[in-house]
């Protein structure tokens, strides 16, 4: 493998309050973004993509039992997706794996008209953006706009 470029993340660790649910939609998540099994240990387990991995992890020290995407701290992880019909695709079956669609009534143009995502919540609170690198409609006027808040 090439070194990874200077600032590029390393790993991220998220602790959740129910590890087979989080397993069941965060887990099921990274699988079908290309991540793999790097590691599983009793309380969590952990996903590799390139040089970066991604750990879920029950911890006994949790001070909470939701995480609560408004407080300070992670508001969201966000994904490149390749194209739009591939966000529609994972969107889709999301739903059977714990997420549900934040803004329905502004989907897939959240973020605004120049970005096409899927903002998605699991039964735990934490928030996902699955947003398209490409679209059929997508405007040559600039970079997306940054999602609403």
């Amino acid at each position: 493998m090439n070194r990874p470029a200077h600032g590029t993340l390393h790993h991220v660790e998220i602790w959740v309050p129910d590890l087979d649910r989080a397993l069941a939609s965060l887990g099921w998540l990274l699988e079908a973004l290309g991540y793999t099994v790097s590691q599983s240990w009793a309380t969590g387990r952990s996903w590799l993509l390139g040089p970066t991995y991604v750990v879920l992890e029950r911890s006994p020290a949790l001070t909470a039992d939701r995480h609560d995407r408004r407080r300070p701290g992670l508001n969201h992880l966000a994904f490149h997706i390749e194209d739009a019909a591939t966000v529609e695709k994972l969107t889709a079956e999301a739903a059977e794996h714990g997420w549900h669609l934040l803004f329905p009534d502004l989907h897939p143009h959240a973020g605004g008209p120049r970005q096409y995502a899927a903002y998605l919540e699991n039964d735990d609170g934490f928030e996902v953006e699955l947003v398209a690198t490409s679209w059929p409609e997508r405007s040559a006027e600039g970079p997306p706009t940054p999602p609403v808040p």
